[in-house]
């Protein structure tokens, strides 16, 4: 016969026989408490050192505790019913303030995010592709408002969102995108979506080594998931979406596919941010990269304020750095000035009035400019200048210090959105087109060179194309590179067939400043030549009768609907 076990929990021996006999000595008694705090502190070695688990009896198979760093891999349970929920162990005895855990936050304000997207197709542009699904996540704020990122959302034509636990999509309505910031701010009209359910508050910029978990639902089942690591790294990045640079917290964190738009928690269950990109390189392993708070407030009250979104703004130069001492004494800079010298300036932007090339950027808003570029952030922390930057708002004044022929001037200017030659995006509108004689020309875009050329376009585009899209400056707010996207073959058109992606330069000796004004010219000429002045020194003549009478019957052979896109009528 097998021996007895003492199962965990039962009572020692000497316990059962003082209660038996209430008349026993003190010694006993407090023999009876030291077992039982023996118990509690067994009981919490074992959560912290191997895999056991005590059940509370009130656990349910759904909740997931959060760890809250890598250091704390316990398992822990809690109800939750509320913003944040103060998680406890149990042990066999009197509670111990060892015992007690951290503040971790509810999931519950954590949805997921459906999408439908209907992308325009930049290569033919009178279509639009086949529609696609995709999931990815977002959280509650404040305001009955729910965040996500806007690759989310991008060309949506429906968007829904679950709560945890729900099995109810509801409709949402896409209240603002911001494409530079990769943040976009949905809302739900269905009253019965916000029952029961507490915003999220946002912290403050986290520090290095701070504790992050990232919540959503990535790809690899439907329910919640739970990610922790720390931050690694914060600096100025490169927002692939909107292609720009702003602040960013890198992780160690895995961010997947479908972890878009989910939070990042600290340690305190405030939120500090949203998962939004990877780094994606086979000498890198867990790499996230997450939108900050500062960010996200910017986002948020340019909303506010504006009742839409109007982005950041940028100070409208490009500038070179002025560590070598020859080119500073070269400036007139002495050893007490510090700056980066302006190497170019946008004259879309309105500093190009009073700043001029050459002159050395001193202070932006009375914080010094190191000869890197470089200003201080943090204790033992610097950052690049142009964080001071996005922190303003569209039309808002900034007082700008420079040094010009070694003397000093200072400037309040007004600070604007940035005005590219080749946007990249066109603000989820779809493109534009005009057609005449089989000759489809159109804006070239970032989406564009990537819908012809693919995702590598920045390399495998022709070079005059890639040197207007990284060098070159509109001289106007209207201007547009304008190109011959491809030719329809007709009679009409004869010996032209292998133009493609060539830019516009004039037509009929007129230059061209953008697809409008291409459009109305040639609707409007009564010559009876269309010329068209193609750089390479290559030029398109076409009758101009003939060639109005072949645009409908073109346009009837490839089904299109029109000649013209519906924004340039």
């Amino acid at each position: 016969m097998d021996k007895p076990v003492r199962k965990r929990g039962r009572k020692p021996k000497n316990a059962v026989e003082a209660e038996a006999n209430p008349n026993s000595n003190t010694a006993a008694a407090e023999e009876v408490v030291a077992s039982l705090n023996a118990a509690a502190d067994a009981t919490t070695s074992d959560r912290r050192g191997s895999k056991r688990r005590r059940k509370t009896g009130k656990e349910k198979a759904d909740d997931v505790a959060i760890v809250v760093s890598p250091e704390r891999r316990a398992s822990r349970h809690s109800d939750h019913n509320g913003d944040c929920d103060i998680v406890a162990t149990v042990a066999d005895g009197p509670p111990r303030w060892e015992s007690v855990g951290k503040v971790v936050p509810s999931m519950d304000a954590v949805v997921k995010v459906f999408c439908v997207h209907t992308e325009p197709n930049f290569s033919l542009p009178w279509q639009r592709k086949r529609q696609y699904s995709s999931s990815s996540s977002g959280f509650i704020i404040g305001g009955r408002r729910v965040l996500t990122n806007a690759h989310s959302v991008e060309h949506h034509t429906q968007v829904k969102v679950k709560k945890r636990g729900s099995d109810t999509k509801y409709l949402a309505t896409v209240l603002a995108i911001g494409t530079e910031c990769d943040i976009a701010m949905l809302t739900v009209n269905d009253d019965e979506f916000w029952e029961g359910i507490s915003p999220l508050e946002f912290g403050d910029l986290p520090a290095l080594q701070d504790a992050v978990t990232v919540v959503g639902y990535p790809i690899g089942g439907d329910t919640i998931s739970v990610t922790s690591g720390v931050v690694s790294r914060i600096e100025i990045l490169s927002y692939v979406h909107g292609s720009t640079e702003l602040l960013g917290l890198q992780i160690d964190a895995a961010i997947n596919s479908g972890n878009s738009g989910g939070p990042a928690f600290n340690d305190k269950g405030e939120c500090v941010g949203i998962a939004f990109q990877s780094l994606k390189h086979e000498d890198a392993e867990n790499i996230g990269y997450v939108i900050p708070t500062p960010v996200i407030m910017h986002f948020i009250q340019d909303y506010e304020k504006n009742g839409e979104y109007t982005g950041f703004p940028i100070l409208g130069v490009e500038w070179q750095k002025m560590e070598n001492p020859d080119l500073r004494m070269s400036m007139g800079m002495g050893n007490e000035h510090k700056g980066v010298r302006i190497k170019r300036i946008e004259p879309t932007a309105p500093e190009s009035n009073v700043l001029n090339p050459s002159d050395i950027i001193l202070s932006f808003d009375g914080v010094n400019v190191a000869n890197d570029g470089t200003v201080p952030f943090r204790h033992g922390e610097r950052i690049g200048f142009s964080y001071l930057v996005s922190q303003k708002y569209t039309g808002d004044k900034a007082l700008v210090k420079i040094l010009r022929k070694s003397k000093i001037h200072e400037f309040n200017i007004k600070l604007a959105t940035h005005k590219r030659l080749i946007p990249a995006h066109i603000g989820g509108q779809p493109p534009s087109y005009y057609i005449i004689a089989g000759f489809v020309f159109t804006a070239v875009s970032v989406p564009y060179l990537r819908s012809e050329y693919g995702k590598d376009y920045d390399f495998d585009a022709p070079v005059k194309l890639l040197d207007k899209h990284l060098h070159a400056m509109a001289q106007s707010i209207d201007e547009q590179l304008v190109v011959v996207s491809q030719v329809l073959v007709a009679d009409i058109n004869i010996g032209y067939e292998e133009i493609v992606n060539t830019q516009v330069v004039a037509f009929n000796n007129k230059p061209v400043r953008n697809l409008k004004s291409l459009a109305d010219m040639v609707e409007s000429c009564n010559e009876e030549f269309l010329k068209f002045d193609l750089e390479y020194d290559q030029i398109v003549v076409l009758r101009t009768k003939m060639a109005k009478e072949a645009t409908r019957d073109i346009l009837l052979t490839h089904c299109i609907p029109s000649a013209i896109s519906n924004d340039l009528t």
